[in-house]
């Protein structure tokens, strides 16, 4: 759809003006930093678990859909392939920073 020149400035006039950020102490950034964190490899443990349950009931017989067992294993190998090479960007990161010259 194709929208005319004064029709979109009247959108952006009708915007809601910029929300100030609100202003976190360095203690409750850390805080929220660190629960994150901690969600992000609670579920990539969760993904590992659910994987291996799959496997395990396959392997005894107590499943026969492999095609969902693959893609467990698949979302979990992928979840943990992504954690690991994020896990490297920000000790690359890290090392940087701790380079720089103040």
């Amino acid at each position: 759809m194709i929208l005319s020149i004064g029709n979109q400035t009247q959108q952006l006039t009708k915007m809601a003006p910029l929300e100030e950020k609100s202003v976190r102490s360095p203690g409750e950034a850390q805080a929220n930093f660190a629960d994150t964190l901690k969600k992000a490899i609670a579920n990539v443990n969760e993904s590992q678990v659910a994987s291996d349950k799959k496997t395990e009931a396959l392997a005894n017989g107590n499943i026969d859909d492999l095609h969902n067992v693959m893609i467990a294993a698949q979302k979990s190998s992928i979840t943990l392939e992504a954690t690991v090479q994020i896990q490297k960007k920000v000790v690359d990161a890290y090392k940087e920073i701790m380079s720089m010259q103040v």
